[in-house]
């Protein structure tokens, strides 16, 4: 298990993991920083002017992942990390590759008002080096409010403002013990070979098509998962959606793309198929139901706003699905592009 202790700088993470690990027996602490400190040695500089922050590199993110499985092969856990983690896809990419690994994540939010704060992070800036440390902790202040709103949602939330360093790895403790936290994300094992897979075009009388957000990885996504063994594509759409959504077509789905996705480190590619499911009636778009653990949102959207919503590899297989959709037959692609 990892507790993974966020919020912003100066809600008090560090001290009081080092007080955790006294409070909970087998516990080790976890410093993701630190895998960002090997990163920035070993990439060029070239790559690292690329990004505002470690934490934007896909590396990262991955090495976070692995590290701490492996961390979990070596001590009896959990897992105490200390670590901010403000944007939501950063969240979903990390929590989702540790579900996958069947690591379960207990997320926890030391939270202060904004007021107090810009108080300790002024008090840090001072010590670490003035102007350019103050305008980085007000900047990062500032991504922290914004990213407020679905912490408070997603994390159990300990005011730390009138607590000292031990009553705070106290609370945590008792949370963690309660079961508060818990982030049950479903998510299957990460595959170690090609897959199959099939997603479901779902769309409203305006022929918007029907978008979901998962919980387990960056990006928005279409309806649908991983084929299994001996199933057909179509059904396995079809049980998808009724899985996911809790909507129940009743007539087979007509294939419009099978993209050939090819293998890229860490992933293994395979075949990937998406279905023209039709219109959803509106008394079916009233009765969509979501699976916490799985997705956390849907909603319509045109192609123009699919654009911005989707991860540039499902943009393009859409895009060409509704060129498929609008001539009547079935488009064969090879990494995103049309053959044949």
């Amino acid at each position: 298990m990892i507790v993974w202790l966020n919020g912003a700088s100066g809600a008090g993470k560090s001290t009081a993991a080092r007080h955790l690990l006294d409070l909970l027996p087998g516990s080790t602490l976890y410093d993701p920083e630190l895998v960002g400190s090997e990163l920035r040695l070993m990439l060029p500089a070239a790559r690292l002017a690329q990004v505002g922050d470690y934490q934007d590199l896909p590396s990262w993110r991955r090495l976070v992942v692995d590290t701490a499985a492996a961390l979990l092969n070596e001590v009896p856990g959990p897992l105490v990390t200390p670590m901010p983690l403000l944007r939501q896809e950063y969240r979903d990419e990390i929590f989702g590759g540790l579900a996958s690994r069947r690591v379960p994540v207990r997320h926890v939010l030391l939270h202060a008002e904004e007021t107090i704060l810009r108080e300790r992070a002024d008090r840090r800036a001072g010590r670490a080096g003035g102007a350019p440390a103050q305008g980085r902790c007000r900047a990062h202040l500032e991504a922290y409010e914004d990213a407020l709103g679905w912490l408070k949602q997603d994390a159990h939330v300990i005011d730390t403002a009138r607590l000292t360093p031990r009553e705070t790895a106290e609370r945590i403790a008792e949370a963690v013990h309660a079961g508060a936290g818990a982030c049950d994300i479903v998510q299957t094992p990460e595959p170690t070979a090609e897959t199959l897979a099939a997603g479901v075009l779902l769309f409203d009388d305006a022929d918007r098509v029907l978008l979901v957000d998962p919980t387990y990885k960056p990006g928005w996504e279409f309806p649908g998962g991983v084929v299994e063994p001996g199933e057909p594509p179509a059904r396995a759409g079809l049980r998808e959606v009724t899985e996911e959504l809790g909507i129940r077509l009743h007539s087979a789905p007509r294939l419009l793309v099978l993209d050939w996705e090819p293998p890229k480190p860490p992933g293994f590619g395979g075949l990937r198929m998406l279905f023209d499911g039709g219109r959803l009636a509106g008394e079916q778009i009233r009765d969509l139901l979501l699976p916490g653990p799985e997705l956390r949102d849907w909603r319509f959207a045109t192609e123009a706003e699919a654009a911005d919503m989707l991860p540039p590899v499902r943009w393009n297989r859409l895009r060409w699905a509704l060129r498929a959709r609008e001539q009547g037959r079935p488009l064969n692609l090879e990494a995103g592009v049309p053959v044949g």
